[in-house]
């Protein structure tokens, strides 16, 4: 069974995007493994607590990174 599993900062895509990550993925599956692999695909979205994920030794935050929280949560 083809499986992604996407790790992203909490509270940074809207409902919509992942969505389109579920989607885009296994289409990309679709893609490579042939139509066979559509109802097996498994893509999972996590969302990681701010503050509990780092790259080179350090914790970021997104207040560090600047980044803007999606605000659209309707679609959830």
């Amino acid at each position: 069974m083809p499986f992604a599993n996407f790790k992203v900062p909490e509270k940074t895509l809207t409902p919509k995007q992942k969505e389109e990550i579920v989607t885009r993925t296994t289409e990309l599956y679709v893609e490579i493994y042939g139509e066979r692999a559509r109802d097996n695909t498994m893509v999972l979205v996590e969302e990681v607590a701010d503050g509990g994920w780092g790259i080179s030794g350090n914790v970021l935050t997104l207040a560090m990174l600047g980044e803007a929280t999606p605000t659209d949560n309707s679609d959830a």
